[in-house]
This record gives C-alpha cells, sequence and structure tokens, in this order.
C-alpha cells in the first residue's frame, strides 16, 4: 500500500502544513500550477514528488514539468494533467485519452474546487484537489490524502488548511 498526499494550484505558497500532513505519505503528488521551483524543491527533497505544470508556471517549471503525466502506482494507472475537466465536462484533449485507455485513476486541478467522483462511464476516480493556495478567489485551501492499494483507492481524507 502507498500513501499519497495530493495538492494542486498552490501559486507559488508555501504552507509548512504540507510537510505535517504529509509526514505519512510516501509520494506527493501535485497537479498544476506550482508556482515557484522553490516550492516543487522543498515538496521534492521530502517525498517521491510527481507534478505536472500548469497556466500559470513559467519556463522554470515547464522546463522540469510536463503537462500531461500517465504512469502507474502500484497497479493502478494514474492520468495528471491540470486542466482536464471532471466526469461529464472533461477538456476535449484528456476526452480522447480516457475515450482511447481509460486509467483506474484521472487527476486535474485548475478549477480551485474539490472534487471527487466516480465516473461510471469510463470506471475511473476522478480526483481534484481543489486549491493549497492563497491565489483565486476559494475561501477553502485543501489538501488530499489517500492509499493507492494494488489497483484500488482506500482511505481518501480532504484536508482543510483555512
Amino acid at each position: 500500500m502507498t500513501r499519497i498526499g495530493l495538492l494542486s494550484d498552490t501559486h507559488g505558497c508555501w504552507d509548512d502544513r504540507y510537510l505535517e500532513y504529509f509526514a505519512p505519505c510516501q509520494e506527493i503528488w501535485h497537479a498544476g500550477d506550482i508556482g515557484s521551483p522553490l516550492l516543487a524543491e522543498r515538496l521534492a527533497a521530502f517525498r517521491t514528488f510527481r507534478a505536472v505544470c500548469g497556466n500559470i508556471d513559467g519556463y522554470d517549471i515547464r522546463r522540469l514539468y510536463q503537462p500531461l503525466l500517465r504512469f502507474r502506482c502500484e497497479e493502478a494507472d494514474v492520468l495528471m494533467t491540470h486542466i482536464g475537466g471532471y466526469p461529464g465536462h472533461y477538456d476535449r484533449r484528456v476526452a480522447q485519452l480516457l475515450a482511447a485507455n481509460p486509467p483506474h485513476l484521472f487527476i486535474s486541478g485548475h478549477s480551485h474546487i474539490l472534487k471527487v467522483a466516480y465516473d461510471k462511464h469510463y470506471q475511473l476516480l476522478h480526483i481534484n484537489p481543489g486549491a493549497a493556495g492563497r491565489q483565486g478567489w476559494q475561501t477553502r485551501r485543501t489538501l488530499v490524502r489517500f492509499d493507492v492499494d494494488g489497483s484500488a483507492f482506500k482511505n481518501l481524507e480532504v484536508i482543510e488548511l483555512g
């Protein structure tokens, strides 16, 4: 079993509570709009770090992280991008990828809206962890933790930073 800490839309905002809440995690995943190479470096120094770049990320981030990442965690096929939509309202590029070869887990950010939903059509779990940074209109900053156990996802927790 692998414990995952998931965040998005930090927009360069560092919060020491990231490390506190991700302490029990083996990996940290960031769904884009990192905002600062220093933030990515701090997270990567703490745990295994996987990330995608987002629409506000400059060249310094884009040269380190691609806009789309597909990987395996245990037996789970994971697809992560920043702008991806959600079940029933996917971005056109993502919809094509899902139709051709759906993953077990699809992760996106961008909206600043926390959303966890099961897509019955593609038989996948979708997670948008909301926004962990202070930039934007959201009133609650959120992180997500969960376990990957084979190809199953368990023990999902939403953490509010205020």
